[in-house]
């Protein structure tokens, strides 16, 4: 007689992880940080959402990823926006945890399960975000911040956090954590959840095209009364600014993202009031900060381009 036997339930440390990649002309990068996931056997699948590539580069990627059978390759939508983007590529994961990854982005092996030990007890609904670092290692800015409010925007994108007692969101000057840590935001980058608790807040909000979708689902989050962590010791390194489209065009949707997010979140007659002056307060500042950065960087990339 043969006894039977009882599969175990997978431990949080073993559920299967699924790797959601939104790319829009990202160039080289692109097949850099695609290796790499392929790379970790711990990544249960990959789905890369096109939201618009050359042709050249369209077919390559078909190429590379005919034989690769972790690999899902969705194309044909047309530039749908990031957030939307990711939205589409959860809905067809079939993984336990959600890793939103950016495709230029290069993760090592063993990164994604640190993130996803990392929310070892969290309350649901959950967010896990990890370390981002430049091509020599340097902590970039945006893996930890503090809450975006207009007041600590007007802080943030003025002089003004430079006076004692003031200080800006951005997290990236203080010592690293020991561990994983309570932080209001972390980056979309390289951000973790669980199907559960992505399902709960309704995934990214589409109504932002590019850039500050992130914000808004770690605030969601934490006002739904769940727990968002920077996991110190999952960490990626980030090229940053790899896609070929004009670092102005961009830069003008996380504009147009954070003023949104701040007509989104007025609350109230009084704190509507507030609101509305301090992001009028803040938005030319926030513009010349955002925008000045674009233009630098163009300017700079023109220069060490020649």
């Amino acid at each position: 007689m043969t006894a039977s036997v009882t599969a175990l339930p997978l431990t949080a440390p073993q559920r299967p992880i699924s790797v959601i990649m939104v790319s829009y002309m990202t160039g080289p990068a692109l097949v850099e940080a695609i290796h790499a996931v392929l790379e970790d056997r711990d990544i249960h699948e990959l789905i890369v959402v096109d939201n618009g590539n050359t042709e050249s580069a369209r077919a390559r990627l078909a190429q590379f990823l005919v034989s690769r059978n972790r690999v899902r390759f969705l194309q044909g939508h047309g530039n749908i926006g990031f957030g939307r983007g990711c939205n589409y590529g959860a809905s067809l994961a079939t993984g336990h945890y959600l890793l939103f990854l950016n495709p230029d982005a290069i993760i090592g092996v063993g990164d994604a399960r640190r993130l996803a030990r990392g929310a070892t007890g969290l309350k649901a609904p959950w967010i896990t975000g990890g370390l981002l670092r430049d091509v020599d290692g340097a902590e970039q800015r945006g893996a930890r911040r503090g809450a975006l409010t207009p007041l600590s925007a007007a802080i943030s994108f003025t002089p003004l956090h430079k006076l004692p007692m003031l200080t800006s969101i951005h997290r990236e000057d203080q010592p690293l954590p020991a561990g994983p840590v309570p932080m209001e935001t972390v980056s979309g980058a390289f951000l973790m959840t669980d199907r559960a608790s992505f399902e709960q807040l309704g995934g990214f909000d589409e109504n932002y095209f590019l850039h500050v979708e992130d914000i808004d689902i770690c605030r969601r989050a934490r006002q739904a009364g769940g727990d968002v962590y920077f996991v110190p010791d999952a960490s990626v390194m980030h090229y940053g600014s790899t896609s070929r489209v004009p670092m102005m065009k961009i830069e003008r949707e996380k504009l147009k993202g954070f003023i949104r997010y701040f007509s989104h979140y007025r609350k109230g007659p009084i704190g509507s009031a507030m609101s509305r002056v301090l992001t009028w307060l803040a938005t030319p500042f926030m513009a010349a900060a955002i925008l000045g950065r674009a233009l630098f960087l163009s300017i700079r990339s023109g220069v060490l381009g020649r």
